[in-house]
C-alpha cells in the first residue's frame, strides 16, 4: 500500500474535503433552496472547507478529521433536520457532500494518527 504524504499540503484526503465543503458552500448558487436550507449548506460547507484546510496546513492534527466525520454527518441529515427534503438539488447536494465528507475523513484518520505519531517521536 501506498503511504500517503504528512508534509503540509500534499493530502488527497484533505483536498477533497476543501472540495466538498466549497461545493456546499456554493451550491444555493445553482440549486433551489430555502432560507434555512441555504444558510445551513453555506455554514456547514465553510466549516467543512475550513476544517479541510486546517487539516492541509497541520497533517498531524487528528481531531481535525474527527472534526471532518461529524460536519459530514450533520450535512447529510441536514435536509430532514432542516426540512428541505423537498428541495431535490439542495438535498441531494447535502446528502453526497456529507456521506464524501464522512468518508473522506474516515480515510484520512489512519493517515493523520500516523504523521501524529511520527512527528511526536520526533520530539
Amino acid at each position: 500500500m501506498q503511504e500517503t504524504p504528512a508534509r503540509p499540503w500534499t493530502r488527497p484526503h484533505d483536498w477533497a474535503e476543501v472540495v466538498f465543503g466549497v461545493v456546499a458552500l456554493l451550491s444555493p448558487i445553482w440549486v433551489d433552496t430555502s432560507t434555512a436550507a441555504m444558510w445551513t449548506m453555506i455554514v456547514l460547507g465553510a466549516l467543512v472547507a475550513v476544517d479541510g484546510v486546517a487539516s492541509l496546513a497541520a497533517p498531524g492534527m487528528v481531531y481535525g478529521e474527527g472534526i471532518q466525520i461529524v460536519l459530514g454527518a450533520l450535512l447529510f441529515v441536514s435536509p430532514w433536520v432542516m426540512s428541505y427534503t423537498d428541495l431535490m438539488g439542495a438535498a441531494w447536494t447535502s446528502w453526497i457532500a456529507g456521506a464524501l465528507t464522512v468518508i473522506a475523513g474516515a480515510l484520512a484518520y489512519p493517515v493523520a494518527n500516523a504523521a501524529h505519531i511520527r512527528m511526536a517521536g520526533q520530539h
